[in-house]
């Protein structure tokens, strides 16, 4: 009876061990490789969130709102709803545009 440790199927000590291999340059990864990790897990540390420009469908007015809103977000001029939020990224209304 071997007792097996979780660390241990991993560790260089064991003999089925094999390095993983990469298909890019650590150096330089692609950006789509950049994208899919963890905000503080990529090589330069960038946020997921930003603030956005969104364009009202009725009085064409510009709102600045943050894209991981967490209320619902009005238009200051004729209080359409913009964006609905969700458990991450605000959702937003139909016809609204953003840049």
């Amino acid at each position: 009876y071997q007792r097996r440790v979780h660390g241990d199927i991993f560790s260089k000590r064991n003999p089925n061990y094999k390095m993983p291999k990469y298909d890019h340059d650590l150096l330089n990864p692609p950006a789509h490789h950049e994208a899919k990790l963890h905000k503080l897990k990529r090589l330069v540390q960038s946020p997921n969130s930003y603030f956005m420009d969104v364009k009202c469908p009725g009085c064409v007015q510009i709102t600045t709102m943050f894209s991981h809103a967490a209320t619902v977000v009005f238009c200051s001029a004729c209080s359409t709803v913009l964006c609905q939020p969700t458990g991450g990224k605000a959702r937003l209304t139909e016809g609204c545009s953003f840049r």
